[in-house]
């Protein structure tokens, strides 16, 4: 896939925001501010000053909404989906140069909140996905005890994993094993 920088980053951003919801079969992966900071701090979310309380209730909410649209059965539901988030969010696009990284564009207010910071630009980032027609390449892990979401960036969208290196891994030598058995 083609995409510049922001929005390669927006939609890693927006894998890993999902995956730390419980909906993904984990723990809550955003249970308080220190964590929420780490994760502003680790996606490098740019423009935010303190968090509170309110603003992680808020990314939880923005959160289970990009879940849905992971999960959604098809693509009318998940654009529905999509355009109910966005319809909530201000956006106002403006270019942008900061922490080393080439001029890019934010789609989310001067102002904005973190969850609206986080709803217009991943949100933008998967509308661009829908409106290529590659509602495929929104995923959940195949392994049957992941429900974690990735985006498949590969060529031939083959990928069925969330990560080759656990799910992945752990499936084939689980597959080995049983041909080995039978």
């Amino acid at each position: 896939m083609p995409f510049g920088h922001d929005m390669v980053h927006s939609l890693a951003t927006v894998v890993e925001l999902v995956n730390t919801s419980p909906s993904t079969g984990g723990d809550e992966g955003l249970p308080g501010l220190p964590e929420l900071a780490a994760f502003v701090e680790a996606r490098e979310v740019s423009g935010i000053g303190a968090l509170t309380a309110r603003d992680l209730g808020q990314v939880r909410i923005v959160r289970e909404a990009f879940h849905r649209v992971f999960t959604a059965a098809d693509q009318p539901t998940a654009v529905r989906t999509l355009n109910a988030l966005l319809s909530e969010t201000r956006i106002t696009p403006r270019l942008t140069e900061h922490d080393g990284h080439p001029l890019h564009v934010h789609y989310h207010a001067a102002d904005a909140t973190l969850a609206e910071h986080l709803a217009a630009d991943c949100g933008v980032a998967l509308a661009h996905l829908l409106v290529e027609g590659e509602v495929e390449r929104l995923r959940t892990c195949a392994a049957p005890d992941c429900d974690r979401v990735f985006v498949d960036e590969s060529r031939n969208r083959s990928r069925v994993y969330c990560d080759s290196r656990t799910c992945g891994n752990r499936m084939h030598v689980a597959a080995y094993r049983a041909r080995r058995r039978a």
